[in-house]
C-alpha cells in the first residue's frame, strides 16, 4: 500500500475533485503552512468550532450524545480552555477513490505546543468536510487560527479495489457538511 505523491494528489484534485478547494503548493507565509507537499495534503481549519463545554451537566456518552455539552462559534481564533477540546472542520471537502485509505496526522506545530489533532481514517469512497478534534493537553489555554494549516492528510493506495466501500455499507457520515457531532 504505496503513500501517494505529489504529482498524484493534484492530479486526483483536477480529475477527479479529490479535494476541494485544492491549494497546489505549500503556503506558510505568516500562517501556519497548507497546501500540497511532497506525499501528502496539509489541510485548513474552517472557522466554525464547537466548544466543549458542561454548563447544563451533561455526560458524554457516544451512544446518546447531547449536543448541549457544546457551545458554537464562527471566528477567525478559537481558543481551547485548559485541558479540554474543541471540534473543527476542514475547509477543504474531501471525495476519497474506491482504492484508496486516507491517513490524518497532526501538525507539528500544534503538537509542541500540546495542542492534538485527531482524526479517524478516511475510508475508500468516503466524501465530506473532515470534522477535526483539537485537544489542549497543557493547564493553559490555547489558539488554533482559521484558515490555516491544521493537519495533515496521507493518501494510500490499495493493490486492488476494496470489496465494500464506505459509501456501499451508507456509512453515518457521508457527505456531512459542517462540523458534524458522533452519530450512533
Amino acid at each position: 500500500m504505496p503513500v501517494m505523491p505529489d504529482h498524484w494528489i493534484r492530479e486526483q484534485a483536477k480529475s477527479t475533485g479529490m479535494i476541494e478547494p485544492f491549494v497546489d503548493g505549500i503556503r506558510r507565509e505568516g500562517v501556519i503552512s497548507y497546501g500540497l507537499s511532497s506525499y501528502g495534503y496539509d489541510a485548513r481549519v474552517a472557522d466554525e468550532f464547537k466548544l466543549f463545554t458542561n454548563v447544563d451537566n451533561a455526560i458524554v456518552d457516544p451512544k446518546a450524545f447531547s449536543a448541549q455539552s457544546f457551545v458554537d462559534r464562527k471566528q477567525d481564533v478559537c481558543i481551547i480552555p485548559p485541558n479540554s477540546f474543541v471540534l473543527g472542520r476542514t475547509v477543504e471537502y474531501f471525495r476519497v477513490p474506491r482504492d484508496v485509505l486516507v491517513i490524518c496526522l497532526g501538525k507539528s506545530t500544534y503538537a509542541r505546543c500540546g495542542i492534538i489533532v485527531n482524526v479517524t481514517p478516511l475510508e475508500p469512497e468516503w466524501e465530506g468536510h473532515v470534522t477535526l478534534e483539537f485537544s489542549n493537553t497543557t493547564p493553559l489555554p490555547a489558539r488554533i487560527y482559521a484558515n490555516e494549516g491544521a493537519c495533515q492528510f496521507l493518501f494510500l493506495k490499495g493493490d486492488s479495489l476494496c470489496e465494500t466501500s464506505y459509501r456501499d455499507r451508507g456509512g453515518k457520515y457521508m457527505g456531512q457538511r459542517g462540523v458534524t457531532l458522533p452519530k450512533l
